[in-house]
């Protein structure tokens, strides 16, 4: 079976959580789970360096507006690691270009980047502090059980993904008006306390 299915989901996965993606594939590719697996992901440096930074991305995704600098900052390393996470799959299958594989797995990874960036900004919209866990939460367990399933049912774990990344795109659109909401009723808050201190310092004024 061609290797376009892992790519798909790998790429997904790599959007939501680059290291945790990168880690989990070359885990499942150095104990033998899979063959599909090119031999630069299971270097032990580079498992080294994912656990790290997985575990540094971890606690940054919890942190209100921290997740939010952190997801700015990765809008372009989760999909380059898409992209060579990609290539390098579809190194291991003759059907498909190394190329193509970057293609496939950098621009999901970015629409699934984008999908988590939006997300994240309207939920630190929200004023109680415990969706923003739930979701780092959530989407920890989605790259996992997505990449793991792909393992061993890569067609299925691609069309997982899919319906996850058609879903969250829907999610973003529906919380693009409520973070417009949002703001405008936040603007309009600040100008009225604005106009309240302004006529409260008037009031307070003697008369000329």
């Amino acid at each position: 079976m061609s290797v376009l299915p892992l790519v798909f989901a790998s790429g997904w996965a790599s959007g939501v959580n680059a290291y945790a993606a990168v880690l989990l594939l070359g885990v499942f590719g150095a104990t033998g789970v899979s063959d599909d697996v090119p031999e630069a992901l299971q270097r032990p440096e580079v498992l080294a360096v994912a656990a790290v930074l997985f575990l540094c991305e971890t606690v940054a995704d919890k942190i209100p507006y921290v997740d939010s600098v952190w997801d700015a900052v990765h809008t372009v390393i989760r999909p380059a690691a898409g992209a060579w996470a990609g290539a390098l799959l579809a190194g291991q299958d003759p059907s498909l270009s190394d190329l193509a594989g970057a293609l496939i797995g950098g621009s999901t990874a970015l629409a699934s980047h984008t999908v988590k960036a939006g997300t994240r900004m309207a939920v630190n919209a929200s004023p109680e502090p415990f969706s923003n866990l739930v979701v780092s939460v959530a989407e920890d367990l989605g790259v996992g059980g997505v990449v793991s399933l792909a393992m061993f049912h890569p067609l299925a774990a691609a069309i997982v993904a899919g319906v996850l990344l058609f879903l969250g795109l829907l999610v973003l659109v529906l919380l693009a008006s409520r973070i417009r909401r949002f703001r405008r009723r936040r603007a309009q808050r600040r100008e009225e306390r604005e106009q309240a201190r302004r006529s409260t310092g008037q009031a307070g004024r003697p008369p000329p």
